[in-house]
């Protein structure tokens, strides 16, 4: 007897081929580039010199300083992106409104913000006030401000706002409504998210180095160029120690909110008063240290250079040589992080199996805590510069991230189904291919949409250190002065950002 499913499932397979075939190919991927005997002796010399890390005291300092740096560089960006994200989300929500109608040109800001990475912005800010942390900081507000800003409204807009709505028509303001009506509801969940921000702060902020905003990242980036594999591979134990104690941290703050009930009133006692005074003292010892002087940022002087520098991006090239161009790194951008993404899901299933999940942990947390711009200026070593170590980068640390989500996917899967397999004679490989996938597969794949998602923004820059795509037409026409090139790149950036996101909503919606 025929299956009646095969048919469907050949013709998809066909289409799946026909799409990501000309997607391989615009990922330049090589697998023999792995294997060149010239590409082997840089990447074996370099890892060579990982053993022993520089421990000098000297080092050490430097260290220790990019450390600090980093971590106050995510501190003051966060609260940057805090100081935005209120205002922003209380003219975007529609939670205390009669008519849940959202505000479009608040929404249209949300987007802009969020839509252009902060690495983009990090570059341009570099421009304007030079290097240091003040470029990387002002980077992180803005992307950050967007990305709370759009959640905040968003979990606003989901808790019931029938007392808000009551307190609007009785004539409170609609600011007060929202104060006493919804945030009681909601400000756990804010917290939480606040807190997670925290956390991606911190690997955003060493990513934003690479172009010279300070921390940890400028200090890899002086260590890759030298090919110190001695002083990178201290940079990257420490990395990695900040991120799991960063992650360590958040997720025990999150967990200890999910333990408590929701409050009827903003919660205020005696272990929120010291969580305040951690949080104060934590901002006030960052400032500090940063030594920002933001009067100068609102000096007339400052608002000249700022004007200049913005005008030089109007009008965008819109060129016909020009838009080819873009168009091709488009191309190049979306096969970097289809291909990436791609090898990272199968990489992430397997490490993820019950039988690999245990000894494989350590793994799935270097790979995870490594960013991906790190990865991409190691891999490029490996196969050379182009959309391949772009690709190769971004499967690194994704397959960290999505073999850590998979196996709780795989342990949250219904067990009756393969247990009833076991107990009919089939195998343990059977069990799971037609017991457990089906289970965790809507799952396995919401999770992977997710990421190719943010993969795409990714790979839109991993061409700072060249690996090809967008971020690599846009680090060259800055170097250059090119403005108005830039400014159709940095368009085409967030153009590609809304499209996948519309993309990514769809097919979410296409699965439930």
């Amino acid at each position: 007897m025929s299956d009646p499913a095969a048919r469907p499932r050949l013709w998809g397979l066909l289409v799946a081929l026909a799409v990501l075939w000309p997607l391989w190919q615009g990922a330049g991927v090589q697998p023999g580039a792995l294997f060149d005997p010239n590409n082997l002796h840089v990447i074996g010399g370099f890892l060579a010199g990982f053993l022993p890390p520089d421990t000098s005291a000297e080092f050490g300092g430097y260290l220790w300083q990019a450390t600090l740096e980093t971590l106050a560089i995510a501190t003051i960006g966060l609260l940057v992106a805090f100081v935005l994200a209120v205002p922003l989300s209380y003219w975007a929500t529609s939670a205390v409104r009669e008519k849940a109608t959202q505000n479009p040109v608040a929404r249209a800001i949300l987007t802009i913000l969020r839509g252009i990475p902060e690495l983009v912005w990090a570059l341009v800010f570099v421009r304007v006030f030079g290097l240091g942390p003040t470029a990387g900081v002002l980077a992180l507000g803005l992307t950050y401000g967007g990305m709370l800003a759009k959640v905040y409204a968003e979990i606003l807009e989901s808790e019931d706002g029938t007392a808000a709505r009551a307190l609007v028509r009785s004539g409170s303001p609609r600011a007060l409504a929202l104060l006493y009506g919804v945030l009681p509801l909601a400000s756990k969940e804010l917290v939480s998210y606040t807190v997670y921000r925290w956390e991606c702060a911190i690997r955003a902020s060493v990513v934003m180095g690479f172009v010279g905003a300070g921390g940890l990242g400028q200090l890899m980036d002086q260590a890759m160029k030298m090919l110190n594999g001695g002083e990178a591979c201290s940079i990257l134990l420490v990395l990695v120690l900040l991120v799991l104690g960063a992650d360590a941290l958040s997720n025990g703050l999150r967990r200890a909110l999910d333990a408590t009930p929701a409050p009827r009133a903003v919660p205020w006692g005696w272990r929120s008063a010291a969580v305040l005074l951690a949080v104060s003292a934590a901002i006030v010892a960052s400032w500090q240290l940063l030594g920002m002087d933001w009067s100068q940022l609102f000096t007339g002087q400052a608002a000249t250079a700022m004007g200049d520098f913005v005008t030089g991006f109007f009008p965008p090239d819109t060129s016909a040589a020009w838009l080819w161009a873009v168009l091709v790194g488009i191309g190049e951008t979306l096969a970097i992080s289809v291909v990436g993404t791609l090898l990272a899901a199968v990489a992430g299933l397997l490490l993820a199996l019950p039988r690999f999940r245990e000894p494989w942990n350590v793994v799935l947390n270097l790979l995870r805590s490594v960013p991906e711009l790190v990865w991409a200026t190691i891999t490029a070593l490996a196969v050379g510069l182009g959309p391949f170590a772009g690709a190769l980068a971004l499967a690194l640390h994704t397959a960290g991230v999505l073999g850590r989500l998979y196996a709780e996917a795989l342990e949250n899967a219904p067990p009756q189904p393969a247990e009833a397999l076991r107990r009919t004679g089939s195998g343990r490989v059977l069990a799971f291919l037609y017991g457990t996938l089906p289970g965790a597969a809507p799952q396995l794949l919401a999770y992977t949409l997710y990421r190719w998602e943010m993969n795409i923004r990714m790979a839109a820059i991993l061409g700072f250190v060249g690996a090809g795509g967008l971020g690599q037409l846009l680090y060259v026409n800055l170097s250059l002065f090119h403005y108005a090139e830039a400014s159709t790149v940095i368009l085409a950036m967030l153009a590609l950002s809304v499209a996948v996101d519309q993309t990514s909503a769809w097919l979410r919606r296409a699965m439930r």
